[in-house]
């Protein structure tokens, strides 16, 4: 039989390292053929050009969709997922792939979702059955609806998305593929290279031989025009602390503008000695440096995923993460200096947390493939319940 032609598309810096090891394993599957498809913020230098880091692992881009619309608000959102339709459905003409592979639950991948269901091309989605604090809640509960397979990443997700009304024969339990990069990195001891040197950056330059902590805080899209106050409780709290701490960028939400404002006029006023900024950075590297960090500080899934495999503390700030399973690594704050600043001295004091296998334990990749091999094709269904 013919190799089966698989679509993924990644939309965000995010969803590559979501998705890294699925584009490996069907990359080196005898019966599938990849097809990968690059767009939205994915492609943008000002959101870290994480295109540039899939190419460089090697995967070949069979298309490329230049979408985001300026403006870091709701209107420009929507906008996007709209020209996103538009162009992904010419892309899907064009490649005529078996199956569609949507990612995660950011506004983007809406588009992925409805232009695959509209052409009756079967759409498998990863990490669906999820709860959390924003926009990104309604996103993905409407592609489980969309959605013809369902690849979730923990026992509760996986209820969730039956209790929707989907068929448990095409519910699937394959853990979190970023789970997998997590455990390959967890047997490295060390930070192993020089973060100022391979990644530049902006900033003081920190000694981080004695620890550091990690941010990474994104904006909440139903807290949007708070975005401002809620980073610069955050910055408070650093620069009190005054701790090494390497910083990176927010995701192009809506209220990203009012976050990065905050961070350049506050960097601008208070010099921060204690921090350097960063875009982007190498999956793998990434998760080796919050390996060895102290904590991490901000509302990343990160911190809620590979963080719980890895045992780093987390200090989560705010309703982002609302809800969502998590080991024992998570102390929940608000957007509240002094909160933040009790929670970093807490988990400095305790150190490394407990590990938790809550969203798989490494063969997430494989896993997805083997099941996109054998999946019967269909466009078609209806509510079991």
């Amino acid at each position: 039989m013919s190799r089966r032609k698989i679509v993924v598309v990644i939309t965000a810096r995010p969803s590559y390292s979501r998705v890294k090891t699925v584009l490996s394993a069907i990359q080196k599957h005898a019966d599938l053929e990849l097809q990968l498809v690059v767009a939205a913020s994915a492609l943008l230098d000002r959101y870290g050009s994480a295109v540039n880091y899939i190419e460089k692992d090697g995967f070949a881009i069979a298309a490329k969709v230049f979408n985001v619309l300026e403006g870091e608000n709701l209107t420009a959102a929507a906008k996007t997922t709209g020209i996103g339709i538009l162009e992904l459905s010419t892309v899907f003409d064009n490649l005529k792939p078996d199956i569609v592979v949507t990612v995660a639950d950011r506004f983007e991948t809406m588009a992925t979702a409805i232009a695959a269901s509209y052409m009756n091309i079967p759409l498998a989605h990863i990490q669906g059955g999820e709860v959390t604090g924003n926009i990104d809640e309604k996103v993905r509960h409407a592609i489980t609806k969309l959605a013809d397979y369902h690849f979730v990443a923990s026992e509760s997700a996986k209820e969730r998305v039956i209790k929707l009304g989907e068929n448990p024969d095409f519910v699937f339990n394959t853990g979190c593929p970023s789970i997998d990069i997590a455990s390959k990195i967890n047997t490295i001891k060390g930070l192993n290279f020089n973060p100022y040197q391979k990644y530049g950056g902006v900033g003081s330059d920190p000694d981080l031989s004695n620890g550091y902590l990690v941010v990474m805080q994104h904006p909440v899209t139903t807290e949007y025009q708070n975005s401002r106050k809620h980073i610069e409780e955050t910055l408070e709290a650093v620069n009190e602390l005054n701790l090494p701490t390497l910083w990176f960028w927010p995701n192009v939400d809506a209220g990203a503008d009012g976050t990065s404002a905050g961070i350049r006029a506050f960097r601008e006023y208070h010099k921060l000695k204690n921090v350097h900024f960063f875009k982007n950075m190498e999956g793998d590297d990434f998760l080796v440096l919050l390996n060895n960090a102290k904590a991490l500080l901000g509302n990343s899934s990160v911190g809620i995923r590979e963080c719980a495999y890895l045992g780093v503390p987390v200090i989560n700030i705010g309703s982002r993460q609302n809800r969502r399973d998590r080991g024992h690594n998570v102390i929940d704050v608000d957007y509240n200096k002094n909160e933040i600043i009790d929670a970093v001295h807490t988990v400095l004091k305790n150190g490394k947390s407990e590990t938790s296998a809550v969203y798989g334990g490494g063969n997430a990749g494989s896993s997805i493939a083997d099941l996109l091999v054998k999946i019967p094709l269909q466009f078609h269904k209806t509510i079991m319940y």
